[in-house]
């Protein structure tokens, strides 16, 4: 699928989120009503860490909108690390990954492969 957007307020929640958990790193599944991401769903037991986010899958739930994966990063890259892109060839289509500092043009997306596309923000 190609065409991917992202509501403005989910935007501003992840960018919100990722600043308030600075310095270390916020994640998150997109979740997505056809090509349109609408929500970020938190994992409970997830350890955010300076370097990394950890979550358990075994308490990932079989969701259908789950389409892929939102991280910050707390520096000033937003370019996958070769541990993003493995992530990324698992769990879904279509990744975001935030840096500092927090704002509407510090963010990019990815798909699957780590390779960046564009992702619309709409009202």
């Amino acid at each position: 699928m190609t065409g991917w957007k992202i509501d403005r307020e989910c935007l501003r929640m992840i960018l919100e989120s990722s600043r308030s958990m600075h310095p270390r790193e916020f994640a998150g599944f997109l979740r997505a009503d056809g090509d349109i991401i609408r929500e970020v769903l938190l994992m409970p037991g997830m350890i955010h860490g300076e370097r990394h986010a950890i979550f358990r899958l075994a308490m990932l739930p079989i969701d259908y909108s789950i389409v892929g994966t939102v991280h910050s990063h707390p520096s000033y890259s937003n370019r996958p690390s070769r541990e993003d892109i493995l992530m990324f060839s698992k769990y879904g289509k279509v990744h975001i990954i935030v840096c500092m500092p927090y704002d509407e043009r510090s963010w990019r997306g990815y798909d699957w492969r780590g390779r960046e596309i564009e992702i619309e923000v709409i009202e």
